[in-house]
């Protein structure tokens, strides 16, 4: 069943920009799946609009299907039966047919407009300069490949930069949202279900969840016939070229080489031929460089990681595409133990950390939390890591935390060596010191009468 979850401040920008007074240009782009489509068809459902889905056909067949759509939209059958007509023709006819109700005017997968007529931006930015921008009209441009929106769009270089009045890079749904899409569900499964999904909607749409989450792993990923058995690889065949190349980079992130010269290293190439690689899977939102939270100029640190950007790509990575033989042989159950086996430890504990690093900032933006962190992530030296590192750049106070996703209570030496990790962390103008501990499985009896002692660490048993 098909869900519309969250996404309320973007539907709230958009409502602003339709409520102005005159033309709107606006560019919605993300990652495919990532319910881009879905936000717009809400946002519309009560508005006066021409929904238009651009395909990979002739640039002719696109007029066509463009021009039918503004024939019906306007109830006029002769423009219906116009032949060899222009895309300049069409979008006159809807300036000249436009009244006091503004309309709005979608072009969704954009870019596919562009592959096809490589002027097409430019025709458009014609278009919007002499017949839309003073009309009552709210043009939407939709589009997946993230690359190709950028430079056809919003890109300085661009024929339409400077016409838009606004943009949403559409991002993936948090994990406090899960619970829409799995109502049933205790908080310890959603932390499954997220670490194994991510929060693309597509995919929590099409993962029937049935209490075993295992038996879920093989009905919804493992098995052959499933929408996600292969869907990184449609996924990135529609986004790029050399699709062997990024697979093995991806594969070797997921295995836990997250520097530079290790992944290079295990792909037995230098370095420099990898830029333009993890350049394009960065545009693509597949993967994302983080650096130590508390670096000044993270684009210039040489302390970058590289992580895969989304959960589903990087389990699927881990634990499907390198057995991908043994699936196709119905070796499933094989699969389905090393799953079992490795999970915990691999995957899940990761992905704890991230929801962690949320619940910190939810506590913060509710005001729980004795700071207000705004700014947050981990940090790492070549001899420690700290999983939450949370700084309120306003009173220089800092948050440290560890998030221990096991079956174990957690004591109080895990306090002792967090405080002496943080020590070597250098943050200018520190004020006060904060600790925060999560923990699956909760925390001994000492640590719990520890902690009500201190008034400056804080204890969250998570998930309940």
């Amino acid at each position: 069943m098909k869900k519309f979850v969250d996404r309320e401040v973007e539907l709230r920008f958009l409502e602003n920009q339709f409520s102005q007074n005159g033309s709107a240009f606006v560019v919605i782009y993300g990652r495919r799946r990532v319910g881009k489509t879905a936000l717009i068809k809400e946002f519309i459902k009560d508005k006066k609009a021409i929904y238009f889905l651009a395909t990979e056909e002739v640039e002719s067949q696109n007029i066509n299907n463009f021009k039918t759509l503004v024939a019906k939209f306007f109830n006029n059958s002769l423009l219906d039966k116009v032949q060899n007509i222009t895309w300049e023709e069409i979008f006159g006819f809807i300036a000249n047919n436009i009244k006091n109700e503004k309309v709005v005017i979608v072009i969704d997968e954009f870019q596919y407009l562009c592959k096809v007529n490589s002027s097409f931006a430019s025709i458009l930015q014609k278009i919007w300069d002499k017949r839309l921008k003073e009309k009552n009209l709210f043009l939407i441009l939709c589009g997946s490949l993230v690359n190709m929106m950028e430079q056809q769009v919003l890109n300085y270089s661009s024929p339409l930069y400077g016409r838009r009045t606004g943009q949403i890079k559409l991002k993936p749904l948090k994990f406090k949202y899960l619970k829409e899409f799995f109502p049933q569900s205790t908080e310890d499964e959603l932390i499954w279900l997220y670490a194994i999904l991510g929060g693309v909607p597509k995919y929590l749409e099409v993962f029937n969840y049935r209490d075993d989450i295992f038996e879920s792993i093989r009905e919804n990923v493992l098995n052959k016939q499933s929408f996600l058995y292969e869907e990184p690889l449609f996924l990135l065949e529609r986004e790029i070229q050399d699709i062997g190349t990024y697979f093995s980079l991806i594969k070797i992130i997921s295995l836990g080489n997250h520097k530079l010269h290790q992944i290079a290293q295990n792909l037995s190439v230098p370095q420099t031929r990898l830029t333009k690689y993890i350049s394009n899977l960065i545009d693509l939102d597949i993967l994302r460089r983080e650096t130590p939270v508390t670096e000044e100029y993270p684009e210039k640190s040489k302390k970058g990681l590289y992580f895969i950007n989304d959960n589903f790509l990087s389990f699927w990575f881990k634990f499907v595409y390198p057995y991908k033989e043994d699936l196709e042989l119905d070796n499933v159950e094989f699969v389905l133990e090393n799953i079992k086996r490795r999970i915990v430890t691999e995957h899940i504990s990761y992905v704890y950390e991230d929801i962690c690093r949320e619940y910190v900032s939810e506590l913060s933006y509710r005001n729980e939390l004795p700071l207000k962190v705004n700014k947050i992530g981990k940090w790492w030296d070549k001899d420690n890591e700290i999983d939450i590192v949370g700084i309120d750049q306003t009173s220089g106070s800092i948050l440290y935390g560890e998030c221990k996703y096991t079956n174990a209570k957690v004591d109080i030496d895990l306090f002792y060596s967090l405080k002496q990790k943080a020590s070597k962390v250098n943050v200018k103008n520190k004020t006060k010191e904060y600790y925060v501990i999560f923990s699956k499985s909760g925390f001994t009896e000492r640590f719990l009468d520890f902690a009500n002692e201190m008034k400056n660490l804080i204890l969250i048993n998570f998930p309940k």
